[in-house]
């Protein structure tokens, strides 16, 4: 991969990472529920399964889960699950009246929060077909693939890992101006319907008929 295919590659992860989505929206909703420190694993678990679609993809199983209906379905409808039981849960969440900045926030454990994450991203099949249709097109079919895929990898996590600091710091910021129960509980249901909201377009997703 030559310096000007990897640039346009970074400039390409910056377009998609940035995108609104559904882990963009986790990892607000950590952040203003936890913090960005405690809130962040997130974004942790939102990356190992970047990593492991990316290498499924790489190993051809990509390909595979893109063609297969069933495949597809399957995962398609346990994404649009979750993303439903999140905004369950987010809707259900109890404000707290916070009198000062210093007032201490819930304690996330940080497995729940990377496996959260984790779940999010990998419960998404178009995340499968979009590397799929897109990293290809940047491989140089002369040089070595697994090196190629691997520094596109690190690129993606890299990028996404940045995006999603801000995503959850910006969330946290936010938190600190909250001060009564109605503002909390306007928020937490401002979030519970954009995880319906993405639960609602996953479940509008179509496998590609090839």
């Amino acid at each position: 991969m030559t310096f000007e295919t990897w640039l346009a590659f970074f400039i390409a992860c910056w377009v998609i990472s940035l995108s609104p989505g559904a882990g963009a929206i986790a990892s607000m909703s950590c952040g203003l529920q936890y913090g960005f420190w405690r809130g962040y694993w997130n974004a942790i678990g939102l990356q190992i399964a970047l990593a492991l679609q990316i290498a499924v993809v790489a190993a051809g199983v990509g390909a595979v889960l893109a063609t297969s209906s069933l495949a597809f379905s399957v995962i398609k409808w346990f994404g649009v699950a979750y993303l439903l039981w999140l905004a369950l849960k987010q809707w259900r969440a109890l404000p707290e009246m916070l009198d000062d900045s210093s007032a201490p926030r819930p304690i996330g454990r940080p497995q729940a929060l990377v496996l959260r994450g984790f779940l999010v991203n990998a419960s998404n099949p178009k995340a499968i077909v979009f590397i799929l249709a897109v990293l290809p097109q940047f491989l140089d079919p002369q040089r070595d693939l697994v090196v190629q895929y691997l520094h596109m990898g690190a690129t993606m996590v890299v990028v996404d890992l940045i995006v999603m600091a801000g995503y959850t710091g910006l969330a946290a910021k936010v938190l600190r101006l909250l001060r009564t129960p109605r503002q909390q509980r306007l928020v937490n249901r401002s979030f519970a319907a954009m995880f319906a909201g993405a639960a609602a377009l996953l479940a509008t997703v179509q496998r590609a008929v090839t």
